[in-house]
């Protein structure tokens, strides 16, 4: 009889072993798989960005747009776009400038705001010149690209951004360039450059030209109320990011993963947001798998 009780206890084990086993490798099934579904890849013309704190999902469906309109003089020529045609030949995307209305001809001010968040830190203080991105498809003529961009960045804060890095420090990540075209200066649907003409200006000044570069490598942020949104236009609003603390994980787990967050760092002092005459045309949605903390 004890024999049997002995051998009965033992059974008992092995099936709760087994029983706990089994539970376990169900969790880890579903943690591969919930992984797995977190990242699945985006279509050409989508990109992931930020909103309340998760991960969203941004679907774009027709091109870029920078608004010039008629008494503008974006090339600082000294003609005013309505009697200069030859503006009208390529896109200007000037950082700081900002129109009046949004492509569609509604008000700037009820446009919908996309914050793209540009890292201006460097992790490594990086003054190889040589590390700055190369123009795409070599850029348009007179654009600061490879090492003179590199030099030219170095001069002004010291070192080579994150921003135009060709190969972005593996501490951080960004979403742009996105998966599908992992190219430097690149993103599904945008102008492959930018005007920092009046950023760089000194204060007081007019710029005597537009200063091409490539597009940064960039991340983006939507107010909590946008984040489920149809097809829109909205103002690109860079927000420069000066350390890598405020930086978002690429699972937004940690940093600026909302607009809250966004300005809170911006009123200490540790970002500074100006806006665009750059306009994009999408939809949000929430990554229903994107697993994230918040």
């Amino acid at each position: 009889m004890k024999s049997c009780e002995s051998e009965s206890r033992t059974l008992g084990a092995v099936l709760a072993t087994l029983g706990r086993l089994a539970f376990l490798m169900c969790v880890c099934l579903a943690v591969v798989i919930g992984s797995a579904s977190a990242q699945e890849p985006l279509a050409p013309n989508q990109t992931i960005g930020f909103g309340n704190g998760r991960l969203v999902k941004f679907t774009y469906l027709q091109n870029f747009d920078c608004v010039d309109q008629p008494t503008m003089d974006l090339d600082f020529n000294g003609k005013k776009a309505q009697s200069d045609p030859n503006e009208m030949q390529t896109p200007i995307c000037q950082v700081v400038t900002e129109s009046t209305a949004d492509p569609a001809g509604g008000d700037i001010k009820h446009t919908a705001h996309l914050y793209v968040l540009v890292p201006m830190f460097s992790v490594d203080h990086d003054t190889n010149p040589a590390d700055a991105m190369p123009c795409p498809s070599g850029g348009r003529p007179g654009e600061l690209c490879g090492t003179a961009l590199g030099n030219a960045l170095i001069s002004l804060f010291g070192f080579v951004p994150e921003a135009w890095k060709a190969t972005v420090n593996s501490a951080i990540t960004t979403q742009c360039p996105d998966p599908n075209n992992a190219v430097p200066g690149t993103c599904t649907m945008h102008a492959s450059s930018v005007d920092l003409s009046v950023l760089l200006a000194k204060p007081g000044t007019v710029p005597t030209a537009p200063i091409f570069v490539p597009t940064p490598n960039h991340s983006h942020v939507v107010d909590n109320d946008r984040v489920n949104t149809g097809p829109i236009w909205w103002e690109v609003r860079p927000v420069l990011v000066m350390f890598a603390s405020d930086w978002p994980s690429a699972d937004g787990s940690r940093g600026i993963t909302s607009s809250k967050e966004m300005d809170a760092v911006e009123a200490a002092g540790r970002a500074v947001e100006v806006g665009s005459n750059f306009f994009l045309f999408f939809s949000s949605e929430h990554n229903s798998m994107s697993g994230m903390n918040h």
